[in-house]
């Protein structure tokens, strides 16, 4: 299972209020720092609201570096988070 699959898998499992997109941006860093550009180091992740209920941005990004905290400590490197 490759980096974008297991991040998926733990945040439907963890954030199920929202439809989850997943994208591996590692290819727009080459270069950067002698980069090649690969490895999924680089994620966006995506999230819909599935209601109209409130949420609190600053908790759902706590959340999501907490859940993906063993990603950061083993390669990943950049994490974007939007919330729409």
């Amino acid at each position: 299972m490759n980096r974008k699959q297991r991040i998926n898998e733990l945040l439907k499992k963890n954030l199920k209020e929202f439809n989850i997109q997943i994208e591996d941006n590692s290819h727009l860093h080459a270069g950067h720092n002698e980069f090649n550009g690969k490895g999924e180091t680089h994620i966006k992740i995506l999230l819909k609201k599935n209601s109209i209920k409130q949420i609190d941005r600053v908790d759902i990004h706590r959340k999501i570096n907490s859940i993906l905290k063993k990603e950061f400590s083993e390669g990943m490197h950049s994490l974007e988070i939007r919330i729409i």
